[in-house]
C-alpha cells in the first residue's frame, strides 16, 4: 500500500476514534466538519452528501455538516484552457472572444470562468479539476476499505458505513459528467419557462462536454446579502415568496426540484427573480409520493392525525404490523404543540423534521427523496424567514396549496388522475399482450 494511503488511512480512522470516544455529542458535528475539510476535496464533497442524510449521522451532525465551506484553491487557467480545447476540439481563441485567465469561483470538483462567445454573449465556463476522477476514485475506493472495517465494529453497524459511501459514490458519479448537470439545468428551465419569479440559466450544449459546462452568465446579488437587495431596491417579502412559490413549483407540480438550494446557489437578479445554479443534485418524486406528502400535511394543518398515519401505512411506508392508532398517537405528540402556535409561527419544515424522528420508533424504511425533500424545505425556509423574519412562507403560499389540492386532492381529481392512469395503461395494453404471448410461447 502507497505511503500516502497508509498516512491517509491513519487520519481517517483518528478521525473516527475522536468522534466516537472523545467528542461530545454537542461538539462531535463540529469537529468532523473540520476534519474533512482538512482532509482535502474529495472528503468535503463526501461531508457533504452526509449532510442530506440526517436519518443515517443524525441531525445535529448533518447540521454541522451543512457549513462546510467547498472553496478550494484555483488551478492554473493554462489548465483549464487545456481541458477545453481537448473537450471540444477547438482552440479556445476560436470558441470564445474573451476568455477570463481568473476564475471566478473554485469548488472542490470544478471551477468557474467568466468568458464571451464569437457572438457576444457572456457566459459562465465551468471546468472539472484536473485529474479529480482519477482522484475521486483512489479515495472512494478508500472510504469503502475504512467501511468495510468499521461495519464489523458492533456499535457502529447502525451507522451503515457501506450504504454512506454508496450514496456518496452515486452523487460524485453524477457530478463528475458535467453533461448530466446541464441536462438538469435544461429540464428545470423548461419545467419553469412560463413562471414568474424565477430564471434558470440557459446551457449552450455546442460548448458542452463531460468536463466542460458552459451556461448563461448571470449578474445578480446573492439571496442572503440583503444590504445588497435592499439598496438595489428589492422586495425582500416579494423575493421570499417567489422563492417559496417556485419551490412548491418544482416540487409538486413537477415532481423535479433543485436539491441543493442553499445561499450560495440561489442568486436575484434585476428583475428580482430567483436565478439558481449549480444543478449538480436535484431531487425527484413520483406523483404518489407528491399526494402522500401533501395529504400528511394536509392532515396535521386539519388536526386528522389518523388521517396522517393512514397515508403512512397506504404508502408503505411503516409496516402493516405496527399500530396505526399508536402511531396516530405519535403524530398527535408531535403535531398539537406546533400547530397550536400562530398561523405565522407553524414551521411546516420542522413539523416533517420531527415526524421523520417518530417514524424511526417505527421502522420506517428510509425513503430518500423524502429526506431529500425534508432538507430542501428546511433550507428553503431558512433562507425565506432571514430575507422576511416577520413572515411565514407556508403562509403566504397558501393560495397556492388550496389550487394545488383542488387540481389533485379532490375526488374529482382523483378520477381524473385514475382514468389517466387506465388510459395509459390501454394504450399499451396491446404491446403487453404481444409481450406475454411470446413468454407463453418460450414456456410452451
Amino acid at each position: 500500500m502507497p505511503i500516502r494511503n497508509i498516512i491517509s488511512l491513519i487520519r481517517i480512522f483518528t478521525v473516527i476514534f475522536t468522534c466516537k470516544f472523545i467528542c461530545t455529542p454537542k461538539s462531535r458535528g463540529i469537529y468532523l466538519a473540520k476534519s474533512l475539510e482538512k482532509l482535502g476535496p474529495s472528503f468535503i464533497k463526501f461531508g457533504q452528501a452526509l449532510s442530506v442524510r440526517a436519518d443515517v449521522v443524525g441531525d445535529d451532525i448533518s447540521a454541522s455538516l451543512e457549513r462546510l465551506q467547498d472553496r478550494m484553491p484555483p488551478f492554473s487557467s493554462k489548465k483549464a484552457i487545456a481541458t477545453i480545447e481537448k473537450e471540444l476540439g477547438q482552440k479556445v481563441q476560436d470558441i470564445f472572444a474573451e476568455f477570463g485567465n481568473q476564475s471566478v469561483a473554485a469548488a472542490s470538483i470544478a471551477q468557474v470562468h467568466k468568458a464571451t462567445t464569437k457572438d457576444g454573449k457572456v457566459v459562465a465556463v465551468k471546468i472539472l479539476r484536473p485529474g479529480i476522477e482519477k482522484k475521486f476514485k483512489h479515495d472512494i475506493a478508500l472510504l469503502y476499505f475504512v467501511a468495510r472495517i468499521v461495519s464489523w465494529i458492533p456499535s457502529c453497524k447502525r451507522l451503515r458505513p457501506i450504504e454512506i459511501v454508496d450514496v456518496f459514490a452515486e452523487t460524485v458519479r453524477k457530478e463528475l459528467d458535467l453533461r448530466m448537470e446541464a441536462a438538469c439545468a435544461s429540464q428545470l428551465r423548461s419545467n419553469c419557462k412560463n413562471d414568474e419569479g424565477i430564471y434558470i440559466p440557459q446551457i449552450f450544449w455546442e460548448y458542452t462536454a463531460r468536463r466542460v459546462l458552459v451556461l448563461e452568465w448571470i449578474d445578480g446579488i446573492q439571496i442572503n446579502d440583503k444590504k445588497s437587495l435592499i439598496k438595489a431596491g428589492h422586495d425582500l417579502q416579494n423575493i421570499s415568496k417567489n422563492l417559496t412559490i417556485t419551490f412548491l413549483n418544482q416540487a409538486f407540480r413537477d415532481g423535479f426540484f433543485h436539491a441543493d438550494i442553499h445561499p450560495g446557489n440561489l442568486f436575484v437578479d434585476n428583475a428580482g427573480r430567483i436565478v439558481p445554479v449549480d444543478f449538480g443534485i436535484m431531487g425527484i418524486i413520483d406523483r404518489n409520493t407528491r399526494i402522500y406528502v401533501a395529504e400528511i400535511l394536509r392532515g396535521f394543518l386539519t388536526g386528522d392525525y389518523m388521517h396522517v398515519a393512514q397515508i403512512h401505512f397506504d404508502a408503505g411506508y411503516v409496516d402493516a404490523d405496527k399500530s396505526v392508532h399508536d402511531f396516530a398517537l405519535a403524530c398527535r405528540a408531535i403535531g398539537e404543540p406546533i400547530m397550536g402556535l400562530p398561523a405565522n409561527k407553524v414551521s411546516i419544515a420542522k413539523l416533517l423534521t420531527l415526524l421523520f424522528k417518530i417514524t424511526e420508533d417505527f421502522n420506517m424504511r428510509t425513503q430518500p427523496q423524502l429526506l431529500l425533500l425534508q432538507k430542501t424545505m428546511v433550507l428553503i425556509e431558512g433562507v425565506g424567514q432571514n430575507l422576511h423574519p416577520e413572515a411565514n412562507m407556508w403562509q403566504m403560499a397558501e393560495g397556492w396549496i388550496a389550487s394545488w389540492a383542488k387540481d389533485n386532492l379532490s375526488p374529482s381529481a382523483q378520477i381524473k388522475n385514475s382514468l389517466k392512469d387506465l388510459l395509459a395503461i390501454a394504450k399499451n395494453l396491446p404491446q403487453r399482450l404481444k409481450d406475454i404471448d411470446k413468454i407463453l410461447n418460450k414456456a410452451g
